[in-house]
């Protein structure tokens, strides 16, 4: 995105979009994550398992987060 985009030319102020994207792609993120961490038990690697259990909890808080200040501006 240009750095110099401010709504001009989406209609959506910056932080707006920022948050919109971070919420988006945190959940996304726990879904792909579901994939790999299938992938790793099918393979009994429970280390790698682990890991991404790890990091699907923290795209988890991300995508809550997220929603929640969504909701808030939404209804506020």
């Amino acid at each position: 995105m240009s750095s110099t985009e401010t709504g001009q030319v989406t209609g959506t102020k910056d932080k707006d979009y920022n948050l919109l994207w971070f919420t988006e792609v945190c959940l996304s993120n726990v879904l792909r994550l579901e994939t790999y961490i299938q992938d790793a038990e099918r393979e009994g690697d429970s280390e790698v398992a682990e890991l991404f259990k790890r990091a699907q909890a923290e795209s988890r808080k991300g995508g809550e987060k997220g929603k929640q200040l969504l909701r808030q501006r939404l209804t506020g």
